[in-house]
């Protein structure tokens, strides 16, 4: 059995103050790379994951951006250790068991509720943000297949740079998507296509 995500009264806005806190001590900026056209659909954030912050990194882009009840997936056994984790919006998986689909029906009943987001790592792994190659655990097909159509999905690829800066700057490039868009044609392949741009772009600045 799954253990299910809560918001709990004192943990979860403190989490929220603890994102904004964290990221103005630790960063000399975090800026958001594009628009989110938000029609007021429920929200499945994909991202890339490079790292410890990534978590942090998408609650500000919800606190600014996409305003929506937070929800993540998390290895069961994490969840249990750290387990504060899931009075801020985390749910539990275990890679490989049956209770694996349980998980992925459950971050669908989240999505069917407007005004909830979800965001997943389809990578599984911590990777390098340098690594270009893009190759999706199965999960994210069975959300996205069986998802309402009119359902908002934002891409969001991660990267850092210091340029003349002691503290690194954030920079999080996003793009927004439909369900029904992404049910005809591989989400792989997009959200590869989506990365090297936003890498691209990210290599062009200079200051």
């Amino acid at each position: 059995m799954i253990l299910k995500s809560k918001h709990h009264i004192v943990i979860y806005p403190l989490f929220k103050w603890l994102t904004l806190f964290l990221l103005k001590r630790r960063f000399n900026e975090v800026k958001i790379v594009g628009s989110f056209n938000d029609t007021g659909e429920s929200v499945l954030v994909i991202a890339n994951h490079i790292g410890w912050w990534d978590g942090f990194w998408l609650m500000y882009l919800n606190l600014k951006c996409i305003h929506r009840k937070f929800h993540f997936m998390m290895l069961e056994e994490q969840l249990k250790k750290h387990w504060y984790f899931q009075f801020t919006g985390a749910y539990s998986v275990k890679k490989g068991s049956r209770s694996a689909m349980e998980s992925l029906k459950y971050s669908n009943e989240l999505l069917n509720r407007r005004d909830n987001m979800v965001f997943m790592f389809p990578q599984g792994k911590i990777k390098s943000l340098y690594h270009k190659e893009m190759n999706f655990e199965k999960g994210i097909d069975y959300i996205i297949k069986n998802a309402s159509a009119d359902m908002q999905v934002v891409f969001v690829a991660n990267m850092i740079d210091y340029f003349s800066n002691s503290r690194p700057g954030v920079y999080m490039y996003i793009q927004r998507y439909t369900a029904q868009q992404l049910k005809l044609s591989s989400i792989e392949t997009e959200y590869a296509v989506f990365y090297q741009k936003a890498f691209k772009e990210q290599e062009s600045k200079s200051c």
